[in-house]
């Protein structure tokens, strides 16, 4: 059984990732793949506090709990999609230091990106994609974006066009099929 780790990856009150999150969920789960458990994984509640960051006595234990539930969280999947929304042209702060508490634990796993923002979340999958590398995750070529003019109304109530399920289905079989190889690496 391959299991892929969906990551809502905002932590932002109010956020379009719920929606999204829920609708690559949903569309993944609706394909029936053989031997593949999908599990949607909120990073909003992992407490993480900022990398290398002074931790403040009363609540260290708190922050140590909330980083190896995280690590083992993410070292129980074979792959990943991440939900990544794009700010300031880049990838999330809260996602990327997320990122920064991996590394063994994602080694040697297929990973896909779904974006949104103004551009479809381009600039935030391509900041991901060298995060990836860093990680030794194996990003796939397809993704998924989703534009918050065209697929959100008012720019907060997701509406995605058919369109995108090609992508999702292309980026959704690659991630399945780089998944099946590199368990046989690990």
């Amino acid at each position: 059984m391959l299991k892929i780790g969906i990551i809502n990856g905002s932590v932002r009150q109010g956020r379009n990732s719920d929606a999204v999150s829920n609708w690559v969920f949903d569309f993944a789960t609706k394909r029936n793949d053989a031997d593949v458990e999908y599990e949607l994984v909120n990073l909003a509640d992992y407490q993480l506090p900022l990398m290398g960051a002074v931790i403040p006595e009363v609540i260290q234990a708190e922050s140590e709990a909330a980083i190896k539930a995280w690590s083992e969280k993410n070292a129980s999947f074979d792959g990943y999609i991440v939900i990544a929304p794009e700010y300031n042209h880049a990838v999330g702060g809260a996602l990327k230091n997320a990122t920064d508490y991996l590394k063994p634990e994602v080694a040697n796993k297929a990973i896909g990106f779904v974006g949104y923002g103004s551009l479809g979340g381009a600039r935030a999958i391509e900041n991901l994609r060298l995060i990836a590398g860093e990680l030794s995750l194996a990003d796939v070529q397809t993704a998924t974006t989703f534009s918050l003019m065209a697929d959100f109304e008012n720019m907060s109530v997701f509406k995605p066009a058919d369109y995108h399920a090609a992508n999702a289905n292309g980026m959704l079989d690659q991630v399945i099929a780089w998944s099946r190889v590199l368990k046989t690496v690990r």
